[in-house]
């Protein structure tokens, strides 16, 4: 059985870090690219970072770009993303995802498998 843990999340002052991680069983992690998205009450889903497997190559939305920084330790089954510099816009519930394909479009529907949800919250 696959399963994606994500945990790290928490509430946190405007300027402040917090590093996610998104632990995963029962898979072979660097077989799968992976995702991480977020979702603001009231608010769609959408798509912050992804990595993929194969070159390592990155993305971020363009709000993200310059203060969060995805990363992957295949050894330990686990990806993480980095948020430095958070603003209160960033408080949402994040969640991974890992997709056998490359990382974008980086759409909830090419995603296979995802993690429950964490929840970040920015106080400004």
């Amino acid at each position: 059985e696959v399963q994606l843990q994500a945990s790290g999340g928490g509430l946190v002052q405007a300027g402040g870090s917090l590093r996610l991680s998104c632990a995963a069983s029962g898979l072979f992690f660097d077989d799968y690219s992976i995702g991480w998205f977020r979702q603001a009450p009231g608010k769609e889903r959408e798509g912050v970072s992804s990595i993929n497997s194969d070159d390592g190559s990155t993305y971020y939305t363009d709000s993200v770009k310059g203060r969060f920084t995805i990363s992957i330790d295949n050894a330990k089954n686990t990806g993480y993303l980095q948020m430095n510099n958070l603003k209160p816009e960033d408080t949402a519930v994040y969640y991974c995802a890992l997709t056998p394909g490359i990382g974008r479009p980086l759409l909830s529907p090419r995603f296979d498998y995802w993690s429950q949800g964490t929840q970040v919250t920015v106080s400004s």
